[in-house]
Parts: C-alpha cells; structure tokens; sequence
C-alpha cells in the first residue's frame, strides 16, 4: 500500500458523476424540470447520489417555490 500510495495510484472510489454531469443534474433538480426519479433514471443513479450531489452544491433546496404564499398549506392552522 506504501508504495502505490507514494505514486499516487490510491485513489478510492470513483464519482459515479462527473462534474459536468453533476452541475447538469443539480440544474434541472432546482429548475423543477425532473423529479428525483427522472433524474435517476436519466443519469443512471440512485436517489441517495442525486440528493447528495444537490446537498454539495449548496444545501438541499428544492425546486424554487416562487408564487406559493408563505403559509397556509396542509396543516396549516389559519
């Protein structure tokens, strides 16, 4: 192990996405263009990897929700 590491051949496991693709994925999840499913079965990915992509580029915020008022959904007690 030693000596692959002093090489620099240790590399671990591979990103299941490039980082173009990631940056592609992350666009269309916060667009609202795909749900999660579609973006798995797009890239070829599961759930787990698409959320923890979104959560790398800066937090998981969904889809924008420009135009919904600010209370007043299920549960709400108005």
């Amino acid at each position: 192990m030693a000596v692959v590491r002093a090489k620099g051949r240790l590399r671990g496991k591979r990103p299941k996405l490039k980082p173009r693709q990631e940056a592609h994925l992350v666009g269309l999840y916060r667009a609202g263009d795909h749900r999660v499913t579609g973006l798995e079965e797009l890239l070829g990915v599961t759930r787990s990897t698409v959320y923890r992509a979104v959560g790398r580029a800066g937090g998981r915020g969904g889809p924008t929700t420009e135009g919904l008022d600010a209370g007043g959904g299920a549960g709400s007690t108005r």
